[in-house]
């Protein structure tokens, strides 16, 4: 992902889903230790909701 796209993500998720700072900077921390799928990561550690996630995807696909 491009950096500006995935800056305009981490704002998407602040804004339209109200994620927390902490837990994003939670959610990055491991992705730096286990590389994948930020989404994933956001709802394996409980951070997001099953519907918060198909939204996250549904934005993907349109950015």
């Amino acid at each position: 992902m491009a950096p500006a796209t995935f800056s305009q993500f981490l704002r998407f998720l602040q804004e339209d889903l109200a994620i927390s700072a902490p837990s994003l900077k939670i959610a990055l921390r491991h992705r730096e230790q286990d590389p994948g799928p930020l989404p994933m990561i956001l709802w394996q550690y409980g951070l997001v909701t099953m519907e918060q996630l198909e939204r996250i995807y549904d934005w993907l696909e349109t950015a």
